[in-house]
């Protein structure tokens, strides 16, 4: 089965080059950079251990840095245990290599019985709008009944995605896999490392490679928003010269008097109803492109998108946006494919780099869009932004905590939140 996924997603990585291609090369490397800023780059100087070196340390107000290493092999290693190290550019600032390391698989233990799980059924609905607009059209929001879906009355489509992951590297495809960060590893990205330069990637299960990439990762994402007489919010953000398309989605809630949420709402950009797969995800230029033309992902030109004010309505505690700009993408091959088509031609090895950049941010909070554009709002829109400064209404949100950890049989963490805003 290894094999035969492994083969799949080599047709698959070659089928842009027009090749008919069925074996599959010995190694797959996919690399995966990211910049995350707002509330989202100041979580992920928050992190800790493996965690930590994925993302960068320092100041959470400035951007931060994200990669992602994986290996896959056909082969088994040659001696015991696997080992392989990824050698970087002095710019990288990770030291002369990191290790990617092979995890153990641990058996788990049976499952807690249902009856002895503790946490709180939820209560109230979902509430699902979608695309961008002043108002939703007729027919929004879809909702359903939270009760039904954590007894496991699930509705048709709910989570369902047409937009693919890209995976193709992972452990059950792989005879032999590699990642970091893992616990070996003793160094972390930096805010300011630099993925340009010659890598290359060594170990006792697989090829030699060697690249020289030429794209570093993405800019930040900076954001501002603007309240309208409508009730609908305007997005706006920094065009990336190098992005492929956006995508922005919004989560949010209602509590009732006992600070108990009764409504969580659910907004995504899509004019196609998607808001999950690969959308938060790493996405190649090709896929983009075709989600562009399909109006699910926003056009490369687009710097604003506006939140409906049904939106706004439906969930007046706590609204928390997340945008993503996908990004650039090298691929290589070894050996390269012959100049004459009818040459036998197997290739021993495939690496693929994708990039992204991401920002999140609560609405309505004085101080979080701040945040948000790290600092980097033109002097114009910081005073559209003191023109209209809402007043602070300290509200919870252990609501929403409780009712989607609920649903879900874990423990969400709650976040403070404030009124009405810009």
């Amino acid at each position: 089965m290894r094999l035969m996924v492994a083969a799949g997603g080599a047709s698959v990585v070659l089928a842009g080059w027009g090749i008919a291609q069925t074996a599959a090369p010995i190694a797959r490397y996919e690399m995966r950079a990211g910049t995350t800023s707002g509330l989202l780059g100041g979580m992920a100087g928050m992190k800790g251990a493996a965690m930590s070196m994925a993302f960068g340390g320092g100041n959470r107000n400035a951007p931060q840095h994200e990669l992602w290493l994986e290996l896959g092999s056909s082969r088994a290693p040659a001696g015991s245990p696997p080992k392989a190290d990824h050698f970087m550019p002095a710019g990288a600032k990770l030291g002369l290599s990191v290790p990617l390391k092979t995890p153990v698989k641990v058996p788990t233990g049976p499952e807690e019985p249902a009856e002895r799980r503790d946490f709180k059924r939820p209560k109230g609905r979902i509430l699902i709008f979608w695309g961008c607009g002043e108002h939703a059209p007729a027919g929004q929001p879809v909702v359903f009944d939270f009760a039904k879906i954590a007894a496991g009355q699930m509705p048709p489509g709910l989570w369902a995605s047409s937009v693919p992951m890209e995976r193709r590297v992972s452990y059950s495809s792989s005879k032999t896999y590699g990642s970091w960060p893992n616990d070996e590893g003793k160094t972390s990205v930096k805010t300011d490392s630099s993925l340009i330069g010659a890598h290359k990637v060594a170990g006792n299960y697989s090829p030699e490679m060697n690249f020289t990439l030429t794209k570093d990762f993405m800019g930040a994402l900076r954001t501002s928003t603007f309240a309208q007489p409508s009730g609908a919010t305007l997005l706006r953000w920094n065009p990336l010269p190098d992005a492929t398309g956006y995508h922005a989605s919004l989560i949010g809630g209602k509590m009732d008097k006992g600070s108990d949420m009764t409504d969580m709402v659910w907004w995504s950009s899509s004019m196609t109803r998607e808001f999950g797969g690969g959308l938060s995800d790493w996405l190649s230029p090709a896929t983009v492109a075709k989600l562009v033309a399909s109006k699910t992902v926003l056009a490369p030109a687009t710097t604003t998108c506006m939140v409906p004010a049904e939106v706004k309505a439906a969930a007046p505690q706590f609204q928390m946006v997340s945008l993503y700009a996908f990004g650039p993408e090298e691929t290589f091959v070894y050996p390269p494919r012959p100049a004459n088509p009818k040459t036998p031609w197997k290739p021993e090895w495939t690496a693929d780099i994708r990039h992204r950049s991401m920002t999140g941010f609560l609405l309505g909070m004085p101080g979080m869009d701040e945040a948000a554009s790290d600092n980097g709002r033109s002097r114009g829109d910081q005073q559209d932004k003191q023109q209209c400064q809402p007043k602070p209404k300290k509200r919870g949100l252990g609501g929403l905590g409780g009712l989607i950890g609920g649903a879900l049989g874990g423990a969400v963490s709650g976040v403070g939140g404030n009124g009405d805003g810009c």
